[in-house]
């Protein structure tokens, strides 16, 4: 690829990643529309580091509290509020990790198509706005319970189907068991962090095997932009969505839904 394409796939990837719009439909979208190649392994690891370094930079204070109340309390009977959100990261973590390690292969050959893309876009954003139009709203995240920390674990299986959106199917959980939308933001970008670091190491085990050189210039600018563009993204999502709700998000889906439906059909 080129420096620009580069710059341009890095900026989706980071802005896509975290809001609930799904980043696989978007990084086909300059291949159809522009016969962009698609990006490399050196791509993917670049974006994922970006991407992650975001997320924890942004949530430092969280990430710091839960870690350090997980090593202290978390294996003992006095559980503070940040040791136990902790366990539920790890809880919510767990069946993507067990369910993507089977299907991994079988999903990379057989669902990552336009036409895939287009129905769970245009699905999972339909369920989004009924989860966001019919959820009270009234818990937080430190309310948050084991059995409902499954529940959105399970329901983040989902992602692994290319155009399903990993933060979209996990705040449309998080708004059907009844927390509010910022508390199912945060908790979403929490579950993020291992999400991120788990696919990026894969990428990196594949780079490593493969016999192409890497192209360093092209990690740096894959990982500069994609944290730039990340970091913008959860800072102005999580100022943002309590007021506007997700229906700007659901609105996008569907036309984005319905744009590789046209490339499909066409």
């Amino acid at each position: 690829m080129t420096i620009f394409e580069i710059i341009i796939l890095a900026i989706i990837q980071g802005i896509t990643e975290f809001l609930p719009i799904s980043s696989s439909a978007h990084l086909l979208l300059p291949a159809e529309l522009l016969g962009w190649r698609t990006q490399g392994l050196a791509f993917d690891v670049a974006v994922h580091v970006g991407s992650l370094l975001a997320v924890l930079i942004y949530l430092r204070r969280e990430v710091t509290d839960m870690t350090v109340d997980f090593f202290r309390h978390g294996f003992t009977a006095q559980q503070t509020d940040n040791s136990r959100l902790a366990w539920w990261v790890v809880v919510g973590t767990l069946p993507i990790i067990l369910v993507g390690f089977l299907l991994k292969d079988w999903i990379e050959l057989n669902a990552r198509t336009a036409l895939v893309m287009a129905i769970t876009t245009i699905s999972f954003g339909l369920l989004l706005w009924y989860a966001d139009a019919t959820a009270k709203l009234t818990k937080k995240m430190a309310q948050m319970r084991v059995g409902q920390a499954v529940i959105i674990g399970l329901a983040q299986i989902l992602a692994l189907i290319p155009g399903t959106s990993r933060s979209g199917i996990t705040m449309t959980a998080s708004l059907m068991l009844g927390f509010d939308r910022e508390s199912a933001a945060r908790f979403s970008f929490l579950l993020s962090i291992p999400a991120i670091l788990g696919a990026g190491l894969l990428s990196t085990l594949d780079l490593l095997k493969a016999a192409d050189a890497v192209d360093w210039t092209a990690l740096f600018y894959g990982a500069a932009f994609s944290f730039v563009s990340a970091y913008l993204c959860i800072y102005l999502f999580l100022s943002w969505i309590a007021r506007i709700g997700m229906l700007p998000f659901v609105i996008y889906r569907l036309i984005l839904g319905a744009i590789l439906l046209w490339f499909v059909f066409a």
